[in-house]
């Protein structure tokens, strides 16, 4: 016999829904970013599908996993940007996952390039990690507080593209000089 309770559910389904919850929670905390689930540690995450493409800015308050293609800045709390997934344009989050392309500035506390992930572009973090099988070209710099734009502008600091900085010597110094001793 089914019960209603306070929320006019019955017992029965309640408890269902209940055992379904604790049943992904265990699963998130082996795998947090299964690549087949759109699931996190709060439930669900925000999903572009993989047939969808979008042109234009996302910006999602929780966690999102990209499956399709991004021509434009995506804001999440938690990014995974999954296999064969694109994105074009800047990503802010907390947390980065790319398994699939990102070409363009990359904002993050902790960001990680897994295997067959690629990154073209730069990428202020807090923490770092590649991959042995993840490609990256462009720039990582450690900052403070990555999703800060205005601090990725002052750790890059006025120099232009492709000079030293003014305090180092040019690599080839000692050598036009001769051997010091």
């Amino acid at each position: 016999m089914l019960t209603s309770t306070k929320n006019g559910a019955p017992e029965k389904d309640r408890n269902a829904s209940v055992s379904a919850v604790e049943v992904v929670g265990r699963v998130v905390q082996h795998d947090q970013w299964a690549r087949s689930e759109p699931t996190t540690k709060a439930g669900m995450a925000s999903c572009i599908g993989s047939d969808m493409s979008i042109v234009g800015n996302v910006d999602c308050k929780g966690p999102a996993q990209v499956f399709g293609r991004i021509e434009g800045e995506v804001r999440a709390s938690d990014l995974q940007i999954s296999d064969g997934a694109q994105v074009e344009g800047s990503v802010i989050a907390q947390n980065v996952t790319v398994c699939g392309r990102v070409k363009g500035t990359i904002r993050a506390v902790r960001v990680k390039l897994q295997n067959g992930g690629a990154v073209e572009g730069d990428i202020f973090h807090r923490s770092l990690s590649i991959d042995e099988n993840a490609q990256f070209e462009g720039s990582s710099r450690r900052v403070e507080n990555p999703t800060d734009p205005s601090s990725s502008v002052e750790a890059e600091g006025p120099q232009k593209k492709g000079t030293a900085p003014a305090s180092l010597p040019p690599i080839n110094a000692e050598l036009a000089d001769g051997p010091k001793h």
